[in-house]
């Protein structure tokens, strides 16, 4: 039995909480080093540990097609007025303070 706990135990303390949010698009920023984030007008359920004190969403790789992509859908969505629905990645690695984005939809 202790060796089912035990077990249980290290496994549950593995899991990664993500965040999520649906909203409209409030704010987009580029910086001159390259890194994008966003502000959702929603509420953020879920938070990643790591991003707790703050409210925007990272694009984890800019460079990157997918990167690219996000970016795309949020100016979009930015610009239509509709609203977005993101679910984080439950890291911070592009930014200490900021969750990752992992999926961007239109609702």
């Amino acid at each position: 039995m202790k060796l089912f706990i035990s077990v249980f135990l290290l496994i549950s303390s593995s899991f990664v909480f993500a965040g999520s949010v649906t909203g409209t698009v409030s704010r987009i920023i580029v910086r001159d080093d390259g890194l994008h984030y966003v502000y959702i007008n929603g509420e953020i359920l879920n938070r990643a540990e790591c991003a707790k004190d703050y409210k925007y969403w990272m694009i984890k790789d800019e460079n990157s097609t997918y990167g690219k992509s996000q970016y795309s859908l949020l100016l979009a969505a930015k610009a239509s007025g509709k609203a977005v629905y993101i679910e984080g990645a439950g890291t911070c690695m592009r930014w200490g303070d900021g969750e990752d984005i992992k999926y961007v939809s239109f609702n």
